[in-house]
């Protein structure tokens, strides 16, 4: 069961990362401007992030198992239609219908997380092994994207994902869980996914249009919230993992934004072929895949701060050594084990801090904050100058805010 949806959530960050080593060639069998590039990456981070609060309510309220199962068979379906896409703009509206199927996957996986393993110290290594199985996917994604577009384009990246989703489908055809107790307010989910899709886009695209429509939904969702009989989160979640909810967002703008810069960098620059900058890669990606067992078995036996911390200083240095020397693999390497360190633990500590009930929103939280860290990495580190500079700055703010933060006890948050 553990190796069904953890390899269904291995799709869902394959997705995130597999399409970024393909935008050249992408580029040149459908056209478009930097910007149109950026959103055929960033549709999906998107749309991905506005979904994440809504995917986790759904499958704490309707079952885990059933909205899993649901995400993981339209994730296969649109894959299919998106190898088939015409033209960008169609990519761009699939990407974003990829990213709410990529929601359903996470929000299901997560309440499935908290359902199979009620023992927080379980929880925790199965979270560092969930982690280990999908973190791969981070080092496979500019591998297997090379490798794809070498032998037969951009469009072979998305014929990936039907049999993978397929597979796991069969592993979990048995698995079952109880719907929740917890009300829906649609009114309150559909403004929290308008104020995350508008700040986004208007980050983005410097919309002074989508900035206002975006203060506007934030108001109305504050209104909404206060008002509602079924909030969107859960009371004292914010104000109890603030700190959590920072780091994740910046180690995802790191990450995302530093990926999709060092891409253009290789192939564009150096004149690397897809594969060859995919293999460039493997140092920051592969301590994703092996690392987090050591973090999860970590977290159960010293909380999940201590790898955060140590996590952040180690992006920080990566980040700041990819930028000022030519030692790329040894920087990078730096790079993917803070990653490796501060992501599970980040999972850990948030599935752990939720009420009863509420795993898969919780989960759903995080999922946002790092998506629209990751969509901001990607929009911002485009168009700045020194960018990795500016990732390693944030970064080192983030660690001093959260070590800050760590030194006083949080009030727990109410069930």
């Amino acid at each position: 069961m553990m190796f069904g949806f953890s390899l269904a959530y291995f799709l869902v960050i394959l997705d995130t990362t597999v399409l970024t080593i393909a935008l050249p060639d992408l580029r040149d069998s459908l056209g478009g401007s930097l910007a149109g590039q950026q959103w055929a990456v960033n549709a999906y981070t998107v749309a991905f992030a506005a979904s994440l609060l809504v995917g986790g309510a759904v499958a704490d309220r309707y079952g885990a198992a059933r909205i899993f199962k649901a995400g993981v068979a339209a994730f296969g379906v649109i894959s299919l239609l998106s190898a088939a896409a015409p033209h960008l703009g169609v990519l761009i509206g699939l990407r974003a219908l990829l990213g709410v199927a990529g929601a359903l996957c996470t929000g299901g996986s997560l309440g499935l997380l908290g359902q199979l393993f009620p023992d927080p110290a379980a929880r925790a290594r199965a979270t560092g092994l969930w982690a280990a199985i999908t973190g791969s996917a981070l080092a496979a994604g500019p591998l297997l994207g090379g490798l794809l577009v070498d032998l037969s384009g951009w469009r072979a990246v998305f014929l990936l994902n039907p049999p993978i989703a397929l597979i796991s489908l069969l592993v979990m055809r048995r698995v079952g869980s109880p719907r929740g107790h917890r009300e829906i307010d649609w009114r309150v989910q559909a403004l929290a996914c308008a104020f995350l899709g508008l700040v986004a886009e208007a980050l983005i695209d410097a919309s002074a249009v989508a900035g206002v429509l975006g203060v506007a939904a934030l108001a109305a969702l504050v209104l909404a919230e206060r008002r509602s009989h079924a909030p969107a989160l859960p009371g004292g979640l914010l104000a109890a993992t603030w700190p959590e909810l920072l780091a994740g967002a910046a180690a995802n703008f790191a990450f995302s934004g530093a990926l999709f810069v060092l891409t253009l960098l290789l192939q564009d620059t150096r004149h690397l072929a897809p594969m060859a900058a995919g293999l460039a890669f493997l140092p920051m990606t592969i301590p994703m895949t092996v690392n987090p067992l050591l973090t999860g078995r970590l977290v159960a036996r010293y909380g999940p701060r201590p790898p955060i911390v140590a996590g952040l200083a180690l992006l920080a240095a990566g980040l700041t050594g990819v930028a000022l020397t030519d030692a790329l693999t040894l920087w990078l390497l730096v790079t993917g084990f803070g990653l490796s360190f501060v992501l599970p633990a980040l999972m850990a500590g948030m599935v752990n801090s939720a009420p009863p009930g509420t795993a898969g929103t919780a989960g759903g939280v995080l999922n946002a904050f790092r998506q629209v860290g990751a969509t901001l990495g990607v929009a911002v580190m485009g168009v700045v100058g020194r960018p990795l500079l500016v990732a390693a700055l944030l970064t080192a703010l983030t660690l001093a805010a959260y070590a800050l933060a760590a030194r006083r006890a949080r009030t727990p948050i109410p069930a």
